[in-house]
């Protein structure tokens, strides 16, 4: 019977994965031939070669150990002894304010402050519980705010009332922001206590972290490689303990690739349940957009509470976030090559350890989980690149602070002779918006032929196991040579589904390896049940310092 269930299945995923009876065509990411692979191949261990001579002999900063462990807590613990008056608010954001002082001088993460502000409002949090003398008042002063006290950290580019607003912008310099974006204000409301704002690359448009105001941000795990983008700052100050919850923004991987590079749990929310006003030049009124935002977290339990805050109680009930999920009772894929011809294929490592995903997998399940192929991968970037011309913004116009128009003819000049006030990764995008579009006829069918074939097989009860990246973080500039494999994430951006990057262990270098949990529309909460499921099998974040207490 369990065999002729599994063959059943398999032909119904067949029908859902495939479209319906056709003429034969070649399909056209055959074109992804043996010499291209080869060729792929060769240039990638040629450019990883290169990488490693340059910083071979450059060692990495180490980050010093914890001197308080309550910094290890999750959000969830954190709250829990708050409520139970084992800690004060003050103590926390001190313990937290501490941390990043000792570690950002060498991860470049945190660029602006608000400490003396964060410890008066702990100060008034902590009055709220003295003044209660019942359990029954207490449980009234934590009712609806599921972070009560707990420290976060926001992105330089989302507005945070009285920090730094310049998204990298050499021409913004000195400029705050007059009012918290809608994202922030969702978190203080839940009861979290901002830090500070961390680094975001030049208008968020690059999966590393570097600008012309700040400088470069580390990975926290090894300080010659990236911490990603374009949450790198959250994603390492999180990581170092620097901070318990990080707000990540994601139109194209920005929480997830740092999530992934720097060992932590991030989530991207389905798409159209969050306000972006405040986000950069982001107004909320936007008609449609990929950009959603979540959070990145070093615990798979911090996620709900955390997504809750960021939709409210109307918003939580219509997505079930508190419901539970039987894993057993839900079905599972996976794809292991996404076929794009641009973007690097997984390295040996990362496929072992979704191999052992799936073994993990098939041991909680009647059914194993079943490998898929979508024909729509093979165009990721081209998808996501298209899908980007449809956003209510101008790129060349938002480089210039919409004062002027960022022009290319003038700005590859200035770049070569070292005059630029832009970065590289700026640069780059504008010669890209030189470049011939892809067919917008083609690129509109292609997309809605790839949302109906995963939207089918998904539905509400299946989640798909996909690659987190090719490879683990890269040296610093390095993704400068592959620059589209953060195709990866993005193509997850195009068809607007929830996903949460698993941190699955260190790799044989020492950084992180993970793996993208994706679920079908609004169903959030399949992606976190089975996170939190791997977290206990893999063992989730592994810190990138001892935890020794001197």
């Amino acid at each position: 019977m369990a065999g002729y269930k599994k063959e059943k299945r398999e032909k119904d995923i067949s029908k859902k994965s495939r479209p319906s009876k056709k003429p034969k065509t070649q399909n056209p990411c055959n074109c992804l031939s043996y010499v291209k692979s080869f060729f792929r191949f060769i240039y990638d261990f040629i450019v990883s070669f290169i990488f490693y001579f340059i910083y071979k002999n450059t060692p990495s900063k180490i980050l010093p150990p914890v001197e308080d462990l309550l910094v290890l807590d999750s959000c969830t613990t954190l709250v829990n002894k708050i409520k139970n008056k084992e800690v004060t608010c003050r103590h926390v954001v001190e313990c937290f304010i501490k941390r990043i002082e000792q570690v950002n001088p060498i991860l470049n993460a945190v660029v602006d402050t608000r400490f003396d502000k964060a410890l008066a409002e702990a100060d008034e949090y902590d009055k709220l519980i003295e003044l209660a003398d019942t359990k029954d008042k207490i449980n009234l002063i934590f009712d609806g705010k599921p972070l009560f006290g707990i420290p976060f950290t926001s992105k330089e580019s989302t507005g945070a009332k009285g920090m730094a607003f310049t998204f990298g912008l050499v021409s913004r310099i000195g400029m705050k922001s007059d009012e918290d974006a809608e994202v922030v204000k969702s978190l203080k409301t839940a009861g979290a206590i901002l830090l500070g704002v961390t680094n975001v690359p030049e208008i968020n448009l690059w999966c590393e972290t570097r600008n012309k105001v700040y400088g470069q941000t580390n990975n926290p795990y090894n300080t010659n490689h990236t911490a990603g983008g374009s949450s790198g700052g959250e994603a390492s100050i999180v990581s170092a303990c620097g901070s318990p919850l990080g707000l990540g923004t994601d139109i194209g991987g920005s929480a997830r690739i740092p999530a992934f590079n720097c060992g932590l749990f991030g989530h991207k929310l389905t798409t159209g349940f969050i306000n972006t006003k405040g986000m950069t030049f982001r107004k909320g009124t936007e008609k449609q957009t990929m950009v959603s935002a979540g959070p990145i977290t070093k615990y798979a339990e911090d996620l709900t509470p955390v997504i809750k805050a960021f939709l409210g109680p109307e918003k939580s009930l219509e997505l079930k976030i508190d419901q539970e999920v039987d894993l057993s009772s839900l079905k599972y894929y996976y794809v292991d090559k996404p076929n794009d011809a641009r973007v690097s294929p997984i390295s040996d490592e990362l496929q072992i350890v979704l191999d052992h995903v799936i073994e993990s997998i098939a041991s909680i399940t009647e059914l194993p989980p079943l490998k898929v192929k979508f024909s729509g991968t093979c165009y990721s970037y081209s998808l996501w690149r298209h899908s980007m011309t449809k956003e209510e913004s101008d790129f060349c116009a938002t480089l210039g602070n919409n004062q002027t128009r960022v022009s290319v003819w003038t700005e590859v000049p200035k770049t070569i002779v070292g005059y630029s006030n832009h970065t590289l990764a700026a640069v780059l995008k504008l010669i890209d918006l030189q470049l011939p579009q892809v067919n917008a006829v083609w690129a509109d069918a292609e997309i809605e032929k790839l949302s109906n074939e995963v939207s089918t097989l998904l539905g509400d009860d299946s989640v798909l196991f996909f690659p987190s990246s090719p490879t683990t973080a890269k040296h610093h500039y390095e993704p400068f040579l592959h620059p589209y494999n953060f195709a990866y994430w993005a193509i997850f951006n195009v068809l607007k589904l929830p996903v949460t990057q698993v941190p699955l262990g260190l790799g044989l270098n020492g950084l992180p390896l993970g793996i993208q949990v994706v679920a079908g529309m609004n169903q959030d909460r399949l992606c976190v049940a089975v996170a939190k499921h791997l977290e206990l099998k893999f063992g989730g974040w592994k810190p990138p310092f001892t935890t020794k207490v001197p």
